[in-house]
């Protein structure tokens, strides 16, 4: 399901004027300190001191470790049926609103906020959420004062000690002025954020385990969080969570910086309790309903409707990797082998309004998501999967990066990654790249079928002529023939080419690309055909 938060309260929040009398960071250390745990005494109802020792990455770690050595314990049932489907609808639940006033850190003025998600319709399970403060853990207990219920009346049924869906983190991200919504954790493991002039699309998440597998999926959850007290001239925010699941555990830590690109430095460790078929790290769901290059709109008034439209792979060899994205008759699961990755992600490379159409979705300015390894990865595959949809509300793909060899049983694995939330990706392909699919059949020969790509880039736009095509076809298929030409209207290349399929009726795998003798001048256009 497409988790985009419900939006309780406008995404643009107006800072808090100063409650005090002289600015906090004026004061004296211990004065700011005792005016500090006022305010927080003021603002929430109660507030339970943690471990006084000291909590940092490495006590989480401990943490998790312990945990795995447990037998897997589900969370308890704290929401009860009649916040839940079909008991409660989406217009309640939206109903309910998070108090702007009570925000987290809003009355120290500092450049981070945090708003609070209740629970019910869809998220049915509840986190427990810290503040950190010098390494000492301060817990937040749920409150109905926290929330403006609307039109809905059963505000005083709702269980004191029920706790929070997630949370969100505002960040004056477009106009000094204003609180944007930065980032957002909510359900299972999922999280969401966002750069400079971007709309909510695809979703990250912790962990990914045996994703599309017959027997079923697992989701981890993160089961707590600590939120690390920003200075006050902050340009990032900490984040901790402690992730559970019945054949894994794990540690985390986001460090979130803010800008045009959005950048998530994400730390984590992780101990398997079972072993597992397929781990997928750094994995994200997005959504593709259709593109140019499915041949339908399913009768929808928009050209396109995705949040990505492909997959790009860098390899450590130099070679970049181009799959566009489908909306498959059935489930499509590819692996692509790389040592060392240099990096992957799945990218909205078309950023032209007129090619959706949509005043609502703004799918033209939905962020591309990168990942950038920390150190090396080793052995290991991409994976992709796509998924059957039949409308826009699912996420149907899925990417992760799956190592060659899961750990042990109760052995640490730790590995870290920057995530970039972005709008253009400046570490493209330096030649060429692609920026359109189109598959269609050939007039008078309806055994052939014939594949148009567009490759563009400074490079490219400069050349004149002498480039030629490269193409190779996998099994159920033979090929026929491919031309290139170069468009005089937006110094494009196009590269054409034919394929006979042999009737078996079996996906067949197309590589493409460009080159102008022996130099190799675009990234490899990689594609699954399905007869």
């Amino acid at each position: 399901m497409n988790l985009l938060p419900p939006p309780a309260v406008p995404r643009a929040l107006p800072r808090a004027a100063s409650v005090s009398a002289a600015p906090r960071r004026h004061l004296p250390g211990c004065v700011r300190a005792a005016c500090a745990a006022l305010a927080l005494l003021a603002a929430w109802p109660a507030v339970r001191a943690g471990n006084d020792y000291g909590f940092d990455y490495q006590e989480l770690q401990y943490r998790a470790k312990n945990l795995a050595a447990r037998p897997f314990a589900p969370p308890p049932k704290r929401v009860p049926d009649w916040l839940l489907p079909p008991k409660i609808n989406y217009d309640q639940h939206r109903d309910i609103r998070f108090r702007t006033d009570r925000s987290l850190w809003r009355e120290d003025e500092l450049p981070f906020q945090v708003q609070f998600f209740h629970p019910g319709w869809l998220f049915h399970e509840t986190v427990q959420i810290h503040e950190l403060e010098a390494k000492r853990e301060i817990e937040f207990p749920f409150s109905r004062r926290f929330f403006d219920y609307g039109k809905n009346s059963f505000n005083e049924s709702i269980p004191r000690d029920m706790g929070y869906a997630g949370f969100r983190i505002h960040y004056a991200l477009n106009k000094p002025e204003y609180l944007d919504e930065l980032a957002v954790f909510l359900g299972a493991s999922y999280f969401r954020a966002l750069g400079r002039g971007q709309h909510y699309g695809l979703s990250a998440r912790g962990l990914a385990v045996d994703t599309a597998a017959p027997a079923g999926e697992e989701f981890p959850i993160f089961r707590e969080f600590w939120l690390e007290r920003p200075a006050a001239n902050a340009k990032e925010v900490v984040v901790y969570a402690l992730m559970d699941s019945r054949r894994v555990t794990g540690a985390y830590r986001f460090s979130i910086k803010p800008g045009d690109d959005t950048v998530m430095r994400v730390k984590a460790t992780i101990y398997l309790r079972e072993p597992i078929g397929l781990l997928g790290l750094a994995p994200f769901s997005s959504m593709f309903w259709h593109g140019e290059n499915s041949g339908t709109t399913n009768g929808d008034y928009r050209p396109e409707v995705h949040d990505s439209d492909g997959l790009l792979v860098a390899h450590a060899g130099g070679e970049w990797l181009w799959r566009p994205l489908v909306n498959p008759k059935q489930v499509n699961t590819a692996f692509l082998s790389a040592e060392n990755l240099r990096g992957f992600g799945l990218l909205q490379r078309d950023r032209d309004f007129d090619h959706y159409q949509d005043l609502e979705a703004h799918y033209h300015q939905r962020p591309s998501v990168w990942v950038e390894p920390v150190g090396s990865w080793g052995r290991g595959s991409v994976a992709l999967v796509e998924l059957p949809t039949a409308d826009e509300t699912m996420d149907n793909i899925v990417a992760f990066w799956t190592p060659e060899k899961c750990p042990a049983v109760g052995e640490p694995y730790t590995f870290e990654y920057d995530l970039h939330w972005l709008t253009d990706l400046s570490k493209r392909p330096p030649a060429g790249y692609v920026v359109a699919t189109r598959p269609s059949t050939v007039m008078g020969q309806p055994e052939l079928r014939r594949f148009v790509v567009d490759f563009a880039g400074p490079l490219l736009s400069r050349l004149p002529e002498g480039v030629t095509g490269e193409v190779s076809v996998g099994e159920g298929a033979t090929f026929v023939g491919v031309n290139t030409q170069r468009s005089p209207y937006d110094n494009t290349w196009r590269l054409a080419f034919e394929i006979k399929p042999d009737g078996s009726g079996k996906p067949v795998e197309l590589r493409a690309f460009l080159r102008k003798g022996d130099d190799v001048l675009t990234e490899t256009w990689s594609y699954r055909w399905q007869p």
